[in-house]
């Protein structure tokens, strides 16, 4: 079934709360920090993206005041689920946790943790007509938003991750970052039987990290399989659906619930759950979701599989390629 654009994207009210928090973001910079902040929309820049804790472009946070701090964070707010931007500023705040346990745990690393080190990025005018976009990048956070005739809005990539996932020292000790990316998909695989859990696990050892790593393009063959929607019971399909919109629910609801409409849309039954590694807690593991518009890959394997990895992608949708193609055609 061919999925009509302009219904399927079309989220005016987080449109427009958007335009109107990067708008207040940028006219609170200075010229040297707004040059850092914008780029134009068209170009390579926009498709950059990195989920480790490297440099990139942009302006970075510590590089703003309190004011601009909080108004760049708006624009999170207006894009993101209350959870999601409740846990990106957890795993910001994670990176000086992250420092203390590498103390305790002897670990050393050449860089910097820093809850600041992260960079926004505007592409084009958030108050004109034309398309626009937004960006947050640093470690384990990766938002890329792409906004088309001020109502339309394409939300992936969409990267979150967390180490620690669970806090082993100090005061918040116990405290997880990304409790539902672990615990929902590993329900699932634990309800599986037989063959249907040798269908669905593909390997007894976890990769050790998610397979699409940042690249710009999805190849729909990279991940494994496992056992279909269609071959899962009544229950098991539940916790699949329950998987699957939880990581569309990153988002503002009425942009998740286009999403969810563009899954329902596609249909279920080809959708693919796969799993590496132990189904039991604690040791290394992995999961893909694949469906015809969309993947879902998780990866916790580093650190004693306490620092996770997650990421929600479509195929045509990343960075909005198929309403930007929409766009073009009908005004050019």
């Amino acid at each position: 079934m061919a999925v009509d654009l302009s219904v399927s994207y079309r989220a005016p009210a987080t449109a427009r709360a958007m335009a109107e928090a990067a708008t207040r973001f940028l006219d609170s910079l200075n010229p040297a920090q707004r040059e850092y902040a914008t780029f134009p929309f068209a170009g390579d820049e926009r498709f950059i993206w990195n989920y480790r804790p490297t440099p990139r472009n942009g302006l970075r946070m510590v590089n703003m005041t309190k004011e601009q701090q909080e108004l760049a964070l708006a624009l999170v707010d207006a894009g993101m689920s209350s959870r999601s931007a409740g846990q990106t500023r957890w795993i910001m705040a994670l990176e000086e946790i992250l420092k203390a346990h590498e103390v305790q745990d002897g670990r050393v690393f050449q860089g910097w943790r820093d809850s600041e080190y992260y960079w926004f990025s505007v592409f084009g005018d958030p108050s004109g007509s034309a398309p626009w976009g937004w960006r947050v990048g640093g470690h384990h956070i990766g938002f890329h938003f792409t906004i088309v005739d001020r109502e339309m809005i394409a939300p992936t990539p969409c990267f979150l991750g967390a180490n620690p996932s669970e806090v082993r020292y100090g005061p918040h000790t116990g405290t997880r970052a990304l409790p539902e990316e672990e615990d929902l998909p590993r329900a699932l695989a634990q309800s599986l039987q037989g063959a249907d859990r040798a269908k669905a696990v593909f390997s007894e050892e976890a990769p050790p990290d998610i397979m699409t790593d940042a690249y710009r393009s999805l190849d729909r063959f990279l991940l494994p399989r496992g056992l279909a929607y269609s071959a899962m019971s009544g229950e098991q399909r539940d916790k699949l659906v329950g998987v699957i919109k939880h990581y569309i629910g990153r988002v503002s609801d009425e942009v998740a619930g286009q999403e969810w409409d563009k899954v329902e849309r596609a249909g279920l039954d080809g959708i693919t759950f796969a799993w590496g590694g132990p189904v039991e807690k604690g040791a290394g593991h992995y999961y893909a979701i694949q469906g015809p518009t969309f993947i879902v890959e998780y990866d916790n394997t580093q650190n004693g599989a306490n620092h996770i990895h997650s990421v929600w992608r479509t195929f045509a949708g990343d960075w909005g390629e198929d309403i930007l193609a929409s766009h073009y055609a009908s005004n050019h």
